[in-house]
């Protein structure tokens, strides 16, 4: 099965258990904080994430999978990267939503995976899972080797750092978990140190309303004020807690072209992509993860993108696109624009 997998692009498999109830306290403790925001289906599924068997009934073992997702980058990526972050007037897309789509590449694979294992021992009920419904993934991939949660809550590994999805595959008949691996994180608090909105609130806990990926992601409405000086460049998504892990100096370039950067997401400029219509986003989007935000809130982002960068520096072009979007039929829209237009004059010496 192990080569199956890796025929399929899969860099690791492996097996949990489904008895998850030891994960129960921590997700109804965060639930409780609030922590998650707006994603109301965090809320809605509660416990039944810890419960693969009710997801799913039936379900007997969880096979994990995780996929490497790094473009072939030189030595250094992660310091290339942080210098991205500081050319404010460049747009930065999150590393893993520069290629196609995950969730359509990985469920397609993890469903011939289970071909290939119907083939071997028969038809079995399952069911394949890329971060697309109540499974707490980061927990199931711990229990079944893949790595170690580190303190800002992403699965780490030996050999891969943090840069790969997960995926699952919930079946039907018993197999062997495989053995868990220790934490390798010792008393480093560079993930925790680095988050621009100091969203890690304490070693393990993310506290989403402020995280810049799920702002710019799933967040809907508008950006709390206070919190968007913090965004700097970042327009979908941030890597900053991954790009000061120093296990990532170990993380493997993708198998698959499926990931390759699209030219329109890596080293554009920020009124370039701003000046896009929303027919110019949906196919510069086709097949991106990028997609399902929509034109308002990816003109949203960059709008407080723009306003970050007049803050540092006064340009006419980037004055101009966000005048040229203050009538735009989004109050949202509309909203962001006027911000970055009178922040940045506020802030003028």
């Amino acid at each position: 099965m192990r080569q199956w997998a890796r025929d399929l692009g899969f860099s690791q498999i492996g097996v949990a258990g489904v008895d998850l109830s030891a994960a129960e306290p921590g997700l109804l403790a965060w639930l409780a904080n609030g922590f998650h925001g707006q994603m109301a289906y965090m809320e809605t599924h509660g416990v039944r994430r810890a419960r693969p068997a009710e997801l799913v009934p039936g379900t007997a073992s969880v096979i994990t999978a995780r996929m490497d997702y790094l473009a072939a980058t030189p030595e250094g990526w992660q310091a290339i990267e942080f210098e991205r972050l500081q050319r404010s007037r460049e747009a930065i897309v999150s590393l893993y939503a520069r290629g196609r789509d995950y969730h359509k590449v990985l469920r397609a694979r993890l469903q011939k995976l289970s071909e290939r294992i119907a083939g071997e021992i028969g038809p079995f009920g399952h069911r394949v899972f890329t971060d697309s419904a109540p499974v707490l993934e980061v927990e199931l991939a711990a229990r079944s080797g893949q790595g170690w949660r580190g303190r800002h809550t992403l699965v780490l590994n030996r050999e891969g750092g943090s840069m790969f999805f997960l995926g699952e595959v919930y079946v039907d008949f018993a197999l062997p978990p495989t053995e868990r691996v220790a934490d390798h994180c010792g008393s480093c608090t560079a993930c925790m140190d680095v988050c621009p909105t100091g969203a890690i609130v304490a070693p393990y806990r993310l506290d989403a309303r402020r995280c810049i990926s799920y702002l710019t992601i799933e967040h809907a409405g508008a950006i709390p004020v206070e919190l968007r000086p913090l965004m700097g460049n970042r327009i979908y998504g941030c890597d900053d807690c991954q790009l000061v892990c120093p296990w990532n100096k170990f993380a493997q370039p993708a198998v698959l072209p499926d990931f390759a950067p699209r030219g329109a997401f890596v080293g554009q400029p920020l009124t370039a992509l701003f000046a896009w219509s929303e027919d110019e986003f949906l196919r510069h989007t086709e097949g991106s993860p990028i997609r399902r935000i929509g034109h308002e809130r990816w003109l949203r982002n960059i709008a407080v993108a723009l306003g970050n960068a007049l803050c540092k520096a006064d340009d006419a072009q980037i004055r101009a696109a966000l005048q040229a979007r203050l009538d735009h039929p989004s109050a949202l829209v509309q909203e962001h624009v006027r911000w970055a237009l009178e922040v940045s004059l506020a802030r003028k010496p």
